[in-house]
């Protein structure tokens, strides 16, 4: 069977070229190295089924473990696919040199071939995240996208055992999983396999920077443009300086930065990186609630975004301009404080303001999206004041981050097997949602006891999820969208001019 898969795996190498056929005889001989093969033989008739490259290797891995070459473990079949898919991806200068030999051509063409070569390679495991529930729920400020994401493969109780116990002997190589060293790493108990893994070199602002995607794909070309070193996430004039020489670069994509700060800020603060790509989220199609000027910026055009939370949108076809504007506006909100609408720049000598920046081209014109962001806590908000409240944590209680941000909720697993429950209860079918859902449930079967039926039942409850995404968002929101939050943002705004 092994021989059978190796040829198959070759061929189907072969067709998406990842490899060439010169290259057939060095890859089978690396393969053979991998599963201690002394001697290969040809199969005369291999399996004539249509097998992606993902299906080859699962019944690799499944052969291993049946042989006992590896322990049906996660990490460890997680690690002999990418060493297997290693033999097939050309070095990391190979890479580069081909991305930038397309680039030349046109930036498009250059992005599409690492993307297809990173989905090809299988360091994007396409076959999972097309597990992913994905829908759209209209609102008044546009339609939302919302994912619950089955992607990622629940670890069986002998993995979290050898995590936890992995703990103990703790490596600092790689120092997280965003950092450089990662390209080419064979993995560990607790740390994800990334032989298969590249990295496009990037100079931002007269730095070192590395362009990937990301294995999850939340989005289309969803990828992430990281610092070469090791370090912490901030949002200064260098960030919006890195953002729009990117977006020069590489006019089709976006590319945005989480907030710099724990509550607001994204999952790892410890790696300066920034996320973008080739989609329009409902943000970005947003309507201009009204437009104001600011001192001194004459080429700048200045708007409020009519959006669910607080978004100043600056543009210009200067971007020495937007760097100075969006500088302006981070370093004036950093110092700002407004009792009458709880906002409060520091508690003793404890930051509370940052920004989420969004950097986009739009013909000629450099665009800059700057979310205003609190994260001062309290004893109602334990979590943050300025952060999805308790009555939708049972939808979404982390972050707010910038995905989020611009209108994309990304939602645990667990919700596909609970809103299959809450469907039922509504129809009279489950008597039991748990606790957790158990307020929500009544309210939608009282609400739509009798509009509700075998046919309507799932969009209706998707579009109440999607409601209750859009009251995370209106709870993140600095400025609430009432008269007494836009006043509180008018306020604001006049400081800037």
């Amino acid at each position: 069977m092994i021989f059978q898969l190796i040829q198959q795996l070759i061929h189907q190498a072969i067709s998406v070229q990842l490899i060439e056929r010169d290259d057939q005889i060095y890859v089978r001989n690396q393969l053979m190295s991998l599963w201690q093969l002394n001697e290969f033989r040809e199969v005369d008739q291999i399996d004539k089924r249509e097998l992606s490259i993902q299906d080859i290797l699962d019944l690799m891995v499944q052969y291993a473990c049946e042989k006992g070459i590896i322990e049906d473990i996660f990490d460890l079949k997680e690690m002999l696919s990418s060493k297997i898919m290693n033999c097939f991806v050309a070095r990391p200068s190979t890479v580069n040199r081909i991305f930038y030999e397309k680039y030349q051509q046109s930036p498009d063409l250059a992005t599409r071939y690492f993307y297809e070569l990173s989905q090809n390679s299988n360091y994007i495991q396409m076959k999972r995240i097309r597990k992913n529930m994905d829908f759209q729920v209209t609102t008044e400020y546009g339609e939302l996208d919302i994912t619950i994401n089955l992607s990622k493969p629940e670890k069986d109780p002998k993995s979290i055992e050898l995590e936890r116990a992995a703990t103990t002997k703790k490596s600092d190589y790689p120092m997280c999983l965003l950092c450089a060293e990662n390209e080419g790493y064979d993995g560990r108990i607790g740390h994800p396999a990334r032989a298969n893994h590249r990295m496009i070199r990037l100079n931002l602002v007269e730095e070192n920077w590395l362009l990937q995607y990301s294995p999850y794909v939340y989005y289309n070309e969803h990828c992430i443009v990281l610092s070469e070193k090791h370090t912490d996430m901030k949002i200064s004039k260098r960030t919006f300086m890195r953002l729009l020489t990117f977006v020069k670069k590489f006019p089709h994509y976006f590319l945005g930065s989480n907030a710099d700060i724990p509550i607001v800020g994204g999952s790892i603060l410890s790696h300066d990186h920034y996320q973008g790509g080739h989609f329009e989220f409902a943000m970005e199609r947003a309507e201009v609630d009204w437009t104001f000027e600011m001192k001194g910026f004459t080429d700048v055009q200045c708007s409020v975004v009519k959006w669910p939370m607080s978004v100043i949108r600056i543009q210009s076809e200067q971007i020495s301009s937007l760097v100075e504007a969006a500088t302006h506006v981070l370093e004036t909100w950093k110092k700002y404080s407004d009792e009458a609408v709880g906002i409060f720049a520091k508690t003793n000598q404890t930051p509370h303001n940052t920004i989420t920046p969004i950097a986009r081209k739009k013909g000629e014109r450099f665009e800059l999206d700057l979310v205003l962001r609190n994260n001062r806590t309290s004893e109602e908000h334990p979590l943050g004041i300025f952060h999805p409240h308790s009555d939708v944590h049972h939808i979404k209680k982390e972050n707010i981050g910038l995905i989020e941000v611009m209108g994309l909720a990304v939602l645990p697993a667990r919700l596909k097997q609970e809103l299959a429950q809450v469907e039922s209860f509504i129809l009279g079918e489950e008597n039991n949602v748990g606790e957790y859902h158990n307020d929500w449930a009544n309210m939608l079967k009282e609400k739509y006891q009798r509009k509700a039926n075998s046919t309507n039942i799932e969009e209706l409850v998707r579009m109440e999820v999607g409601k209750k995404f859009l009251k995370g968002l209106e709870d993140a929101g600095v400025y609430k969208r009432s008269e007494e939050g836009m006043a509180g943002f008018k306020r604001f705004i006049a400081t800037l001019s």
